[in-house]
């Protein structure tokens, strides 16, 4: 990395392939998640280390819930049984946690692990850790609208009053930046109800790599392509001839 890289701000994944990760091995699912965690771990590092503020990763969608019950508590016990392991070592490395979706459908022993590695790594300011957990950017956005339905209802404000900044004001991401790039791994190509509202703009790279094999160097070819992308978020650059987006 040198003083020209462009660094994105925030970054946010799409973690996938765990399952094919460890069915291609012989082995059971939750060893793909348990394979998983460790590239998480490496991926926080990693972003770290570049200069990434925020790095938000697709922990563990609404449809998840769908899966065997089984894996369901297994990766719901993985999750936050990981993270708190992690956490002295986030707490060194300044990393702060926070956690984004809704929390209604968790039980209490989970909300108490949540709240306490949120509680723990508050202080951090070299990056943040944003986990989206029981996440669906369409929930979010309707959760958004009855907000601020209730809001014009109560006269707290009126309808021509409600922005694209209110509106984002009313997400779940509220005081956060926007996704700068958004990766999917294991080669699928869709967003799958992730930051719909919040990735209008960003750049996305995607790359077959399974998640568990998300290294390093992998991370950096990401990297590396974000800085090659020319962001010009709609507009024409000057002496341009015309938009061709």
């Amino acid at each position: 990395m040198n003083e020209t890289t462009r660094i994105p701000s925030h970054v946010a994944i799409i973690m996938d392939g765990n399952g094919r990760w460890a069915r291609r091995r012989g082995k059971e699912r939750y060893e793909g998640h348990m394979a998983g965690m460790d590239a998480l771990r490496a991926t926080v590092r990693n972003a770290a280390e570049y200069g990434v503020r925020y790095l938000t990763v697709y922990a563990f969608s609404t449809e998840n819930w769908g899966r065997p019950q089984q894996e369901v508590d297994a990766l719901m016990h993985l999750i936050c049984k990981g993270v708190e392991m992690e956490t002295p070592g986030l707490i060194e490395q300044s990393v702060r946690v926070r956690i984004l979706g809704d929390k209604s459908r968790f039980s209490k022993e989970v909300l108490e692990s949540l709240d306490r590695i949120e509680s723990r790594t508050a202080a951090g300011t070299r990056m943040t850790l944003v986990l989206a957990l029981n996440y669906s950017s369409r929930s979010e956005l309707t959760a958004a609208v009855r907000t601020l339905a209730s809001r014009a209802a109560a006269g707290e404000i009126a309808p021509d009053q409600i922005t694209e900044q209110t509106i984002s004001e009313s997400l779940y991401t509220a005081g956060m930046p926007d996704p700068d790039l958004v990766i999917r791994t294991s080669g699928e190509y869709r967003l799958s109800n992730f930051l719909l509202w919040q990735a209008s703009y960003a750049e996305f790279y995607f790359t077959d790599t399974l998640w568990p094999d998300f290294d390093k160097a992998e991370f950096e070819k990401a990297m590396q392509a974000y800085a090659a992308r020319d962001r010009r978020y709609g507009l024409v650059r000057e002496g341009e001839p015309g938009n061709d987006e």
